[in-house]
């Protein structure tokens, strides 16, 4: 896989937009903490980011089956360069606010509602059918890293640098990304998008979903970890600040205990192949992740804490990995950018949910908050797995 120069580029990307994005996210909330005091400003926020996947992701993957994805791709990267320095302007001016914060993040969080169908996708079919699971385990486990520097990165260089300089850094990587992007080599049959024909490819994508209980399975795990579990992250400067009473620079190991977990997973997935259900891994890895997640915030030290996340961030792997193996190797070519489409929809339910833990937060405080939309996680999700176990394949591919 890595013989090959394209997806290279596109593995580096997605280290590149993954880790700055979690810079952002930590330089943001310290920042709004720090100006607000408040759980449920920090929650908003962060939760601007998150918001369009689930105002434009079954949209953005309409879009991104006609269009060129390349070119989508390298528009993207210039623009949450754009966003990020815009955020520098304005801190070095003095006129920065919250509602800024969030407004370059609703920006960024626009190009990532693109991700899943257009880098995401590409970097699976680069690598041909026969590594396709090899090859999104080596991005996921790519991912987790970003997902374990960002943040470090986020602490640290806001506590060195302020604002501007954690926003900085993040907008030169993009602008480098941009220029990763403008050499991918990339031949796709386009199409001119009518957006008349938009609700009716939409109705189309869900349809054939309805009848996949493999991608079903996929978007009610992907919903259920993204409105109660992921939500987390929108808490964690308040519970490393005010729980556990540490400084600005370690808030970061707090966000990165989960991912440096879930980079140890995909070590072993990129070397193994799965031989139990994808299906089946999936949901026992989430479990895992919720049940970590619940105990965490009652740890008597912030150590413990973070080790516990480590061990929860093993179970992320296999959610991360198998949530686009089995539509890679489900869904037809012509349906894969829809179908991804609607898991990034259902990517952008955190942002309600991140809302949700804010004001319970509000209400019971945030370690509470983590440990109850744990719970109720764990509650969606057997759901779940009680209706994967109720759907069977029929040949054609047609639920039961």
């Amino acid at each position: 896989m890595l013989a090959s120069g394209d997806f290279r580029r596109l593995w580096l990307l997605g280290g590149i937009m993954n880790s700055m994005r979690w810079v952002e996210v930590l330089a943001a909330a310290l920042f709004t903490f720090e100006v607000t005091g408040s759980g449920i400003t920090v929650a908003f926020v962060t939760a601007a980011r998150s918001l369009p996947l689930l105002c434009f992701g079954a949209i953005a993957g309409v879009v991104c089956e006609a269009m060129n994805r390349k070119h989508i791709l390298f528009v993207g990267m210039v623009l949450s360069c754009a966003a990020g320095a815009s955020i520098c302007l304005l801190y070095l001016l003095g006129w920065v606010q919250p509602w800024h914060l969030g407004l370059a993040a609703f920006v960024s969080g626009s190009v990532w509602a693109t991700e899943m169908a257009t880098r995401r996708r590409m970097i699976g079919e680069c690598a041909g059918p026969g590594l396709v699971s090899k090859a999104v385990a080596l991005d996921s486990l790519t991912n987790s890293s970003a997902r374990m520097v960002g943040p470090l990165v986020g602490s640290i260089s806001f506590a060195w640098l302020g604002l501007a300089g954690a926003f900085a850094i993040s907008s030169g990587c993009y602008l480098m990304g941009a220029l990763l992007a403008s050499g991918i080599h990339h031949v796709q049959e386009t199409r001119r998008v009518n957006l008349a024909r938009v609700p009716g490819d939409l109705a189309d994508s869900l349809a054939f979903a309805l009848r996949q209980p493999a991608v079903l399975t996929v978007l009610g795990v992907t919903a259920t970890m993204n409105f109660f579990a992921f939500s987390y992250v929108a808490l964690v400067a308040p519970l490393a600040r005010s729980v556990f009473g540490v400084q600005e620079a370690l808030v970061g190991l707090l966000a990165a205990a989960e991912p440096f977990g879930g980079l140890l997973g995909g070590i072993l997935l990129a070397s193994l192949a799965p031989r139990s259900s994808l299906r089946v891994l999936m949901i026992g890895g989430s479990a895992l992740f919720l049940v970590t997640l619940a105990v965490m915030p009652l740890m008597p030290s912030y150590a413990l804490a973070c080790l516990l996340l480590l061990g929860g961030g093993l179970g992320l792997a296999l959610f991360s990995n198998m949530q686009t193996t089995i539509v890679l190797t489900n869904v037809p070519a012509g349906q894969r950018s829809r179908q991804m489409g609607l898991v990034t929809m259902c990517i952008g339910l955190g942002p309600l949910g991140q809302i949700l833990i804010g004001v319970l937060a509000e209400m019971f405080g945030a370690p509470l908050a983590v440990s109850i939309s744990a719970l109720a996680g764990l509650t969606a999700l057997a759901l779940v797995a009680l209706l994967g176990v109720m759907t069977r394949e029929r040949p054609g591919g047609r639920a039961g």
